[in-house]
């Protein structure tokens, strides 16, 4: 068990396989030109799968495989094979940006993946490139029907904005009333207050502006999702799908968070809201015969501390972003 001073148990690990993305979301990333990590520092996938073992044995049952952009990696099938080969019982789940997707969707159906989450901001076309940097939404198009035509479990992501997210609510809806995903919209992270407010669109008006479109019914993940998450999830009448919302500045989720984070250098995050990292990287590499208990207390002392993002977000305490930005945390 992995439980923390505020009453929370740890059940849920996000790797990040790396930091690299072929998009560039201005949301996302930070301005300057960034430089990847070396390969030397990304943790090897031999050094990644122990963590792993190390975690569900103390209670993590459900494993995202982010990045950065996962499937930008080489050899992430493999890794993805070995990791379902030695967790047969894992909740396995994975995060993608959609555009790489696509020849994968067999592998993740018949490793039994629970669900993918996608990264889609907008569904037209100029405004999916002015956002990703990229002109990719008719392949990641393609990989959302590859992925409800293989009868995977889809939840939409989408940054509310704006300016922009306004002028494709009624493209998420149609999407969320006639296939049967999730379409979850998620409140601007305020990562070191370095965010351009007018880009601030609050989840409670997202809200208000989708139940003006369409009728909303409050329901629940119970039976649905054994790891609940942080959206707060509504049925559509006479829809297939439903929609959510993920607050970042109100309506915290802090008091329910059940997450970890392990970056591809090899840094546990024990909050997305504090600057605080565990370097475990050093002692998977530096300690020749470092038995796994050594670094199972690392872990255990780490989560005993985990912080309350919100406390953290009213006392100013959050670090910049510039630092770590989204797509080296893994989200």
């Amino acid at each position: 068990m992995l439980p923390d001073r505020h009453g929370r148990i740890a059940r849920y690990l996000r790797v990040s396989v790396t930091d690299r993305c072929n998009f560039h979301c201005s949301y996302c990333r930070s301005a300057d030109k960034e430089r990847p990590l070396s390969h030397e520092r990304i943790l090897r996938y031999e050094e990644i799968l122990r963590l792993v073992d190390i975690a569900v044995a103390h209670g993590i049952r459900k494993v995202r495989v982010t990045g950065g952009e996962p499937f930008m990696r080489k050899d992430c099938d493999a890794f993805l094979v070995m990791l379902r080969k030695r967790h047969p019982g894992l909740r396995l789940a994975v995060t993608s940006n959609g555009s790489l997707l696509a020849p994968h969707i067999p592998l993740l159906r018949a490793l039994g993946v629970s669900s993918v989450n996608l990264s889609l901001d907008a569904f037209d076309r100029e405004v999916f490139a002015r956002i990703t940097g990229r002109d990719e939404a008719a392949q990641v198009l393609a990989a959302l029907e590859g992925l409800l035509r293989a009868g995977l479990r889809v939840k939409l992501n989408a940054v509310a904005l704006r300016g922009v997210t306004e002028g494709q609510l009624d493209d998420f809806i149609h999407a969320a009333m006639t296939m049967p995903l999730d379409v979850r919209f998620i409140e601007l992270m305020p990562l070191g207050g370095q965010i351009d407010a007018a880009l601030l669109w609050p989840v409670e008006e997202v809200r208000d502006a989708v139940a003006s479109r369409v009728r909303l019914l409050e329901t629940s993940d119970a039976g649905r999702d054994a790891i609940p998450g942080p959206a707060r999830m509504f049925a559509l009448k006479n829809g297939l799908g439903r929609i959510g919302f993920i607050a970042a500045t109100g309506d915290h989720a802090c008091a329910r968070c059940n997450r970890l984070r392990l970056t591809s250098d090899g840094a546990l995050r024990t909050c997305l809201f504090s600057g605080r990292e565990y370097r475990l990287a050093g002692l998977l590499r530096h300690t020749p015969g470092l038995p796994d208990e050594r670094i199972a207390r690392v872990l255990r002392l780490a989560c005993l501390d985990r912080p309350l993002g919100e406390a953290l977000l009213k006392a100013d305490a959050v670090p910049p972003r510039g630092k770590r930005p989204m797509n080296a945390l893994g989200g």
